[in-house]
């Protein structure tokens, strides 16, 4: 059994993770939340949304914030979700940019009423304008195991969005299982059919917990290869436009079980950072 000896974990909690809060996170909390992470070591996060504030609330301060991650020089990741958003991520300067298309088309019809298909011809667009401000660019193949509206997910339809990624220039390809169903067999059976397919392409694996499978998946997709994972503090998380899913795999979690396992994260979290992440969170049961 070959396994790594580092793993980069990219904290997605400021942006998933708060996405899909009832009440509105005050944008001085995310800033010291964002501060907090910063401190502990994360080279990476995901830390806004420029998605139209009528539909995700919770990001309509993405300006701000943006602006707070470029005062404190980190390298952090704005979802944009078409031109316009790409347009304000650019304006603020984002150095590092998120598309996402469903691998179900359902549910891509749910989340932004488009099919898979014409969220990738979108997707042109959007990549062209990236390379151009020469932006790096994550792509996200979301619900890409189970979907709540069609059920399983084939590996075709993934490797369509996956293809599609590839040949438009992605630096990186996120294969995420939106709705936390999937589990350590068909993990890794995806991300090794994947890697084998396109061995030049950097994959990292987006879980979340709705089956407490997401460490055993963590560890399948290791297995096969996959050394970039995105996590949440506190295990914060949801998706609004995926019934029933919880959050994202707990960041404490995952680096728990890499130290136990002798591999390196170069992360060190405070106890008060993971307290006061699910503070901000009226979704988690207890301190």
């Amino acid at each position: 059994m070959e396994m790594p000896m580092a793993v980069e974990l990219i904290e997605v909690g400021p942006r998933d993770g708060l996405q899909n809060e009832p009440e509105f996170v005050s944008t001085e909390k995310k800033k010291d939340l964002i501060l907090q992470l910063s401190k502990s070591g994360f080279r990476r996060m995901e830390t806004a949304s420029f998605v139209h504030p009528k539909w995700v609330p919770q990001m309509a301060d993405a300006e701000e914030v943006s602006a707070y991650c470029n005062e404190l020089g980190i390298t952090y990741i704005a979802l944009t979700p078409n031109v316009k958003a790409l347009e304000r991520a650019l304006a603020v300067g984002a150095p590092q940019i998120a598309v996402f298309v469903g691998a179900s088309s359902a549910f891509n019809q749910k989340n932004v009423n488009r099919t898979t298909d014409e969220s990738l011809e979108e997707c042109e667009a959007l990549f062209t304008r990236a390379q151009q401000n020469n932006v790096f660019i994550r792509a996200y193949v979301s619900m890409a195991f189970h979907c709540p509206f069609q059920g399983t997910v084939t590996f075709d339809e993934v490797d369509h969005v996956v293809k599609r990624f590839v040949d438009l220039g992605a630096d990186e390809i996120d294969i995420g299982d939106t709705n936390g169903q999937a589990h350590p067999g068909e993990v890794y059976d995806m991300f090794a059919r994947l890697r084998t397919a396109y061995p030049s392409t950097t994959f990292v694996a987006h879980f979340h917990d709705t089956s407490k499978l997401a460490l055993a998946n963590t560890y399948a997709a290791m297995l096969a290869g996959v050394d970039k994972f995105d996590t949440a503090v506190g295990g914060l998380g949801g998706c609004p436009f995926s019934p029933g899913a919880t959050g994202n795999v707990a960041t404490e979690d995952v680096l728990q079980m890499m130290s136990k396992m002798g591999i390196s994260t170069g992360i060190h979290m405070a106890p008060e950072t993971i307290a006061f992440a699910r503070s901000l969170s009226t979704r988690i049961a207890g301190p």
